[in-house]
């Protein structure tokens, strides 16, 4: 019998999962931003069309992946 430690974690494994997937299907249907959200600069069309989804340009896209 599964004691309530084994439920939490088939629960939290579940639900992570979840988010996971539904986080995978917005990156791939999100349409490119036209201007950065950071710094308001336009973002280049060649970024938004290889990087669907994107939202920053490539300067603050480097800062933010610095700073974790």
């Amino acid at each position: 019998m599964a004691d309530v430690i084994d439920i939490a974690y088939d629960q939290a494994d579940y639900f992570l999962q979840v988010a996971l997937d539904r986080r995978q299907r917005q990156a791939t249907t999100a349409a490119s931003a036209e201007f950065c959200e950071d710094c308001d600069d336009p973002i280049p069309l060649r970024r938004q069309q290889a990087e669907q989804g994107c939202q920053t340009c490539i300067s603050c896209q480097e800062l933010r992946e610095r700073r974790r």
